[in-house]
């Protein structure tokens, strides 16, 4: 058993971060594995120089938007794109890469967007997307990260009492995060630090929301419950620049 170092971060536009601080703070870094979300690409629309690792596309249907992609030292099993089901799978969402003892995943989770109107795919998304993770768990532990476009509790956000009712911080989507982390999954940032407050992934690029912490924490790794003991790290890079996201990291022994 060794100790892996895993990041996930949601760069919102790779070629515009790429342009910025990616290659920087990749790095410097150092992941064993490297997830991004929202790269905004298609293939072929960007030459990425990354020595050392293997990399992993899933690209959406439609030209500059979602899309996410896996970086990784140790060459996977198998690797599989999407939950395996067409209506869930146009907007390039989802990489599993299937290791001999484990299962990592990256996923980027769609957004409810302004007065909910996405809202009811989002359910239906949630729904889709916890049976394919209970359906890998059941075979080997499972370590998934990304952009899960929630904030799980009041202490994940600045103004828990004035977004009640806006996406990320709905009663519906907390209740879906509820229903993982009572279901055989943990949450690694918050079962290292429960009562850390200003924790923040995600700040508005309005009103200098960054400046003041003015954020949410809507990134995260969550781990099948067998591995949390074997949890060495759970961090968030907010001094990582380059997109409205910051970096966050795991360290696990596996």
């Amino acid at each position: 058993m060794s100790e892996k170092k895993m990041i996930s971060w949601n760069v919102n536009g790779l070629r515009a971060a790429a342009g910025k601080t990616f290659f920087d703070a990749f790095h410097e870094l150092d992941a064993d594995i490297f997830c991004i979300q929202e790269s905004k690409l298609q293939e072929g629309q960007i030459e990425l120089d990354l020595p050392g690792y293997y990399d992993y596309w899933n690209y959406a249907e439609k030209k500059g938007y979602s899309g996410v992609a896996m970086f990784t030292k140790e060459k996977p099993v198998n690797v599989s794109y999407g939950l395996g089901i067409p209506e869930h799978d146009k907007e390039g969402r989802v990489i599993t890469l299937e290791f001999p003892d484990y299962y990592v995943l990256t996923c980027y989770t769609p957004n409810s967007q302004n007065e909910l109107k996405r809202l009811d795919y989002r359910m239906e998304w949630e729904d889709a997307f916890f049976a394919y993770i209970k359906g890998l768990d059941q075979k080997k532990p499972l370590i998934y990260c990304g952009d899960l476009n929630v904030a799980h509790e009041e202490i994940d956000l600045k103004n828990p009492s004035t977004n009640r009712r806006n996406a990320g911080f709905t009663d519906e989507e907390r209740e879906k995060m509820t229903r993982v982390l009572t279901n055989g999954f943990v949450d690694s940032f918050r079962y290292l630090h429960p009562e850390e407050k200003d924790a923040y992934s995600w700040w508005s690029y309005r009103m200098k929301a960054r400046e003041r912490n003015v954020g949410w924490r809507i990134d995260y790794f969550i781990v099948s419950e067998r591995l949390k003991d074997r949890i060495q790290g759970a961090s968030i890079h907010s001094e990582i620049l380059g997109s409205d996201h910051c970096p966050v990291e795991l360290k696990i022994d596996l």
